[in-house]
C-alpha cells in the first residue's frame, strides 16, 4: 500500500488472525486505518491486534464467526463503538 494514506479510515478484516487476513490488516494499519481484526479464534486475533498496536497502528479484535448477518452487524458495531472518534463522516 505504498503512497496510500486510509487515516481516519476504519478496515474491518476477516480472517485477520493469520495468513493473508493478517498480513492485509496489518498493511491497513501501516496505512492508518483503524482496523477491527476479526477471527474465529480469540488467540490469532490478539496476536494481530498486539502486532499493530506494536507498530503503532490502532486495532481491536471482535472474535465472531462470518457468514451470518449478525455477525456482520457486529463487526460494524465494534467498529463504531472503538473507532467512532477517528471515522472520517
Amino acid at each position: 500500500m505504498s503512497g496510500v494514506r486510509l487515516d481516519g479510515k476504519v478496515a474491518v478484516v476477516t480472517g485477520s488472525g493469520r495468513g493473508l487476513g493478517r498480513a492485509y490488516a496489518l498493511a491497513l494499519a501501516a496505512a492508518g486505518a483503524a482496523v477491527v481484526v476479526n477471527d474465529v479464534e480469540p488467540e490469532p486475533a490478539d496476536e494481530t491486534v498486539e502486532a499493530i498496536a506494536q507498530a503503532g497502528g490502532r486495532s481491536v479484535a471482535e472474535v465472531v464467526p462470518v457468514g451470518e448477518t449478525e455477525a456482520a452487524d457486529a463487526l460494524v458495531a465494534r467498529a463504531v463503538e472503538k473507532f467512532a472518534d477517528s471515522i472520517s463522516w
